[in-house]
């Protein structure tokens, strides 16, 4: 795993845990999936997605998930988001919906969210491959963490970023973050089961740009292309 196709600014801070045991094991695990003829999601060239899209030096958002998308066409690494031409998922709908009462944003005809991930918004799940039609089946394997020191590294490196924490799990995952030097925005996760229990209405993205603006950075244009 050390010939990873990485952006050089994250390359420097976790080329380290490529050598270590669990990401060995990790490995080993997933070409045991592979020789049992399981497929992967999302395919390798899009497994670090995010963080090539969204240099450490950039970030000024951290939105995280859980796993990736586990149906055909649907995960390319970034976490809610899905490749054009796949049915939006559930609770990308919901945030959608938000977006739209929050930021007047006018809703697409797809999922895809590259555009967010460009501009500085790193759309990190903590699991970052699935088995197809296997939700959950990469868990506890190890990529849980390589990713706690992507968000330690940022935690470290970066200031007057925003965390959007959706769910328990989410805000379990950022626990450790220092809320004095960024702004930590949390709420129930946007599924169908919960959204309605204080998702809607939470007006994430306009605080977002809000913080970030008063910390003289540009804010983001949540507005997809259509």
């Amino acid at each position: 795993m050390t010939e990873i196709k990485l952006h050089q600014s994250w390359k420097e801070v976790l080329q380290d845990e490529f050598d270590k045991e669990y990401m060995h094991q990790l490995k080993s695990f997933l070409i045991q999936q592979k020789q049992q003829g399981l497929t992967i999601y999302p395919k390798g060239d899009d497994i670090f997605n995010a963080l090539n899209s969204t240099p450490l030096d950039a970030v000024k958002v951290v939105i995280i998930g859980q796993d990736p998308y586990h149906g055909p066409h649907q995960a390319h690494g970034l976490c809610f988001s899905v490749q054009k031409g796949v049915k939006i998922p559930p609770s990308l709908r919901n945030i959608y919906k938000e977006l739209q009462s929050d930021c007047q944003f006018e809703i697409p005809s797809h999922g895809n969210l590259q555009s967010w991930a460009n501009q500085g918004v790193l759309l990190l799940n903590s699991v970052l491959t699935v088995n197809q039609g296997q939700a959950g089946s990469h868990q506890n394997k190890g990529w849980e963490l390589f990713t706690d020191k992507i968000i330690a590294e940022i935690n470290i490196r970066r200031k007057n970023v925003v965390y959007i924490l959706w769910g328990n799990y989410a805000q379990k995952k950022g626990q450790h973050i220092d809320e004095n030097n960024n702004l930590v925005l949390k709420s129930v996760h946007p599924s169908p089961l919960s959204a309605h229990r204080g998702f809607f209405g939470c007006r994430h993205f306009s605080q977002c740009n809000a913080y970030i603006e008063r910390n003289n950075i540009a804010a983001v244009e949540w507005q997809l292309p259509f």
